[in-house]
C-alpha cells in the first residue's frame, strides 16, 4: 500500500496532505525518511513527527463545519494562523478536511479520517457538486453569467460548464448561486476575475444534497448514518 494512502486510512490526513508530509521529511518507515510513493505493509513502522501511526482499527468519523472566513483549511499552520481544527469538540480525534476553501472563503465543509471517502471525493472524476453563494461588487446581466456557464480559461485549461443564476442584482452588488463540479484552486474567485469581476463574500452553501442549514459560523455537528450513506454512494 502506498504511503499516503497508509496515511489516509489510518486517520492522519488526506492523500494530498500525506504527499506533503512525506515531501517536507516528516514522515518515517522503520527510522528512514519515506520518499512520495513508498510503500508500506502491516509490520512496518511508521512514523509522523516522529510519533508511531497506530495499528489499530480507527472508528470513522464524519463531521460538517461552518468555516467561517480568516481560517486556514488545514491540520496545522506554520505562520500559526488559526485553522478549522480548533472548531472541532475535543473528542474528534485525528481528523482532516475533504478539499479545502481558501482563507476568505466561508460555509460548508466536510472533515473525516475516512481517506478512501475523501479520496473520491475530491477526485476529479467524481464531479460532486459544490453551490456557493457569490456576491459579486456591480450589477451583473444574464450576458455575463452566460461567458461562466460556458466555461472560462484557467491556467490555459476551460473550466467544465456549470451552473448559475442571478439571487439579487442591483447598483452596489449582485448575488449569485454558481454550483461546479471540479475543485481547482480559488476556481469560482478566479472565474468571476477573469471577466472583470470581483467577489467581494463567497461561501460554500452545499456538497451535493448536504446543506448549511443550521449551522452558525465556527460550529460543527456530526453527519447522520443517512448523510454518510449519501456521500459513500456518490
Amino acid at each position: 500500500m502506498r504511503i499516503n494512502k497508509y496515511l489516509a486510512d489510518k486517520g492522519i490526513a488526506s492523500r494530498r496532505h500525506a504527499d506533503e508530509m512525506v515531501e517536507a521529511g516528516r514522515v518515517k518507515i522503520n527510522g528512514c525518511i519515506a520518499t512520495l510513493g513508498a510503500n508500506v505493509e502491516e509490520k512496518d513502522v511508521v512514523l509522523v513527527d516522529d510519533v508511531p501511526v497506530s495499528r489499530e482499527e480507527k472508528t470513522e468519523k464524519y463531521y460538517l463545519m461552518n468555516k467561517p472566513k480568516g481560517v486556514m483549511c488545514t491540520v496545522a499552520d506554520d505562520r500559526g494562523r488559526k485553522t478549522v481544527m480548533q472548531f472541532l469538540p475535543p473528542d474528534a480525534g485525528r481528523v482532516f478536511p475533504v478539499g479545502r476553501l481558501d482563507y476568505e472563503t466561508e460555509g460548508l465543509l466536510l472533515l473525516t479520517n475516512d481517506g478512501d471517502l475523501a479520496f473520491r471525493l475530491t477526485h476529479p472524476t467524481s464531479e460532486v457538486p459544490k453551490t456557493y453563494m457569490a456576491r459579486i461588487e456591480g450589477t451583473m446581466t444574464e450576458k455575463d453569467l452566460n461567458r461562466i456557464r460556458s466555461g472560462i480559461e484557467l491556467d490555459g485549461v476551460l473550466t467544465k460548464k456549470c451552473k448559475a443564476h442571478i439571487v439579487e442584482t442591483n447598483k452596489a452588488y449582485t448575488k449569485v448561486h454558481i454550483t461546479i463540479t471540479e475543485g481547482r484552486n480559488r476556481q469560482v474567485r478566479r472565474m468571476f476575475e477573469a471577466i472583470g469581476r470581483n467577489v467581494e463574500f463567497l461561501k460554500r452553501i452545499s456538497i451535493g444534497n448536504l446543506k448549511l442549514t443550521g449551522l452558525d459560523r465556527g460550529e460543527v455537528r456530526k453527519l447522520t448514518e443517512n448523510e454518510i450513506a449519501y456521500l459513500k454512494g456518490i
